[in-house]
C-alpha cells in the first residue's frame, strides 16, 4: 500500500477515535457524552482559557503526518487521545480529563482517585448528624406517627428546632412565623428525606421507624457508620435543586467530588466563596448554557449563586466538611468565607497529588 496522507483521514474515522468512545464522557469535562460535546467541533475550546478542543488538538497533531495504512492512523489517534486524557490541566486544578471523568461518572468507585471511608475514625459532628440524632431519638423503639400528609409531627419539629438552634436563634428564625409543619424547618425536612433515601428510616404500619440496617449500623459504629450512608444518598440520590429556587444545572451536583477536591487542596486557609466559584466556572464553563436568561442577573451571576448555595452551603457546610461563614450581607448577593474542616479528611482520602 502506498503512503496515505493524513488529511484523507483527519475528518473521517480517525476523528471518532477516543479511549472512551463516542458514548463516553467528553474529555473537556463538561459531563456530556463526547458525541454530544466536542466531537467534530472545529475551532471550539474545552475551556475559557484557550485550550483546544480534543477534536482540534487531534487535527493539529495529525497535520503533516504520513501513514502507511488506516490502521496506523487509528493507532496514532488512539495514542494521542490517551495522552491528552491523562494530561493534567490547569482548568481542572491539576486533574486530567480522565481523572475528571472518573470524579463525575464514578465518584464512589474510583479507588485510584479517592477512597470513601465505610466507617469514620471518630463520631462526626455536622448539622445533618445532629438532626439525624434528634430524629433517631424521637423515633425510638415505638416509632413516630406522621401527620396526615406523611410528614414529621409539628411538636417534634418545634422541639428539634429549639434543640438544634438554641433559644435565641429559635426566636430569631420564627419571629415572622412559627414552625407549623416539617417544611418550615428545611434542614430537618431534608435530613428526613435523605435518611429515607439512604434506607435508614422508613414507614411501617403508619409510623416512621428505623430500618434494621440503621439499627445495626448504630449499634456497631454509631454515627461514624451512618454518616457515609447519608453522604452517599445526598450526593447520588437527593436532588439538590429541591432545596432552592434555581434551575437544575445538574453539573453542580455531579461535580460534588470536584468541590471536595478543591476544598481538600485549597481549604486549609480561609478563602472567599468566589475562589471556589471561579474554579468551578473554569472547569465547567458549559454550565452557563443551562442557565436561562434573566432580566436582573447575568447567567454567570446566577450560576455563581447556585454553586455557592448548593455545593458550599447546602452540601459542604451541612455535612460538616467545611465551615462556610457569612462575612457580609448584600441585597443582591451575600458574601462568605470558606475553610475546610477535619471531617473531610476522615470521610474520604484523595489518592491524587494536591
Amino acid at each position: 500500500m502506498g503512503i496515505i496522507e493524513t488529511r484523507h483521514f483527519a475528518l473521517g474515522g480517525a476523528m471518532t477515535t477516543s479511549p472512551t468512545g463516542r458514548n463516553g464522557p467528553c474529555p473537556c469535562g463538561s459531563g456530556k457524552k463526547f458525541k454530544h460535546c466536542c466531537l467534530g467541533r472545529e475551532g471550539t475550546r474545552a475551556s475559557g482559557q484557550g485550550v483546544p478542543s480534543p477534536a482540534q488538538a487531534l487535527r493539529e497533531a495529525l497535520g503533516g503526518q504520513e501513514f502507511q495504512s488506516l490502521e496506523d492512523v487509528q493507532a496514532f489517534a488512539s495514542e494521542h487521545m490517551r495522552q491528552q486524557n491523562q494530561r493534567p490541566l490547569d482548568d481542572f486544578e491539576g486533574l486530567s480529563p480522565e481523572q475528571m471523568g472518573g470524579m463525575l461518572n464514578q465518584p464512589f468507585s474510583c479507588p485510584r482517585l479517592v477512597v470513601f471511608q465505610e466507617v469514620l475514625d471518630s463520631a462526626p459532628d455536622a448539622p445533618i448528624t445532629r438532626l439525624f440524632s434528634l430524629l433517631v431519638e424521637a423515633i425510638g423503639e415505638q416509632g413516630l406517627k406522621p401527620t396526615a400528609k406523611g410528614n414529621l409531627p409539628r411538636r417534634f419539629c418545634r422541639e428539634a428546632a429549639l434543640a438544634y438552634w438554641g433559644e435565641q436563634k429559635y426566636q430569631e428564625n420564627t419571629r415572622f412565623g412559627g414552625l407549623n409543619r416539617e417544611d418550615d424547618f428545611s434542614d430537618l425536612h431534608v435530613t428526613r428525606l435523605v435518611a429515607e433515601l439512604a434506607g435508614l428510616v422508613r414507614t411501617y404500619k403508619g409510623k416512621f421507624i428505623l430500618s434494621r440496617e440503621c439499627r445495626r449500623l448504630l449499634a456497631e459504629g454509631g454515627l461514624a457508620a451512618v454518616y457515609p450512608k447519608l453522604l452517599r444518598a445526598y450526593a447520588e440520590r437527593f436532588n439538590w435543586a429541591y432545596r432552592d429556587g434555581y434551575v437544575e444545572v445538574p453539573i453542580v451536583q455531579r461535580a460534588f467530588l470536584f468541590t471536595l477536591y478543591l476544598l481538600w487542596r485549597h481549604g486549609g486557609t480561609w478563602r472567599p466563596q468566589t475562589f471556589y466559584e471561579e474554579a468551578f466556572l473554569r472547569a465547567f464553563p458549559v454550565a452557563l448554557n443551562d442557565v436561562p436568561p434573566s432580566p436582573i442577573f447575568t447567567a454567570e451571576e446566577q450560576l455563581r449563586r447556585c454553586y455557592t448555595g448548593r455545593a458550599l452551603l447546602d452540601f459542604a457546610d451541612f455535612f460538616g466538611l467545611a465551615e462556610v461563614e457569612k462575612i457580609s450581607e448584600d441585597i443582591l448577593c451575600d458574601e462568605y468565607q470558606v475553610k475546610v474542616l477535619p471531617l473531610l479528611g476522615d470521610a474520604l482520602r484523595f489518592k491524587v497529588s494536591g
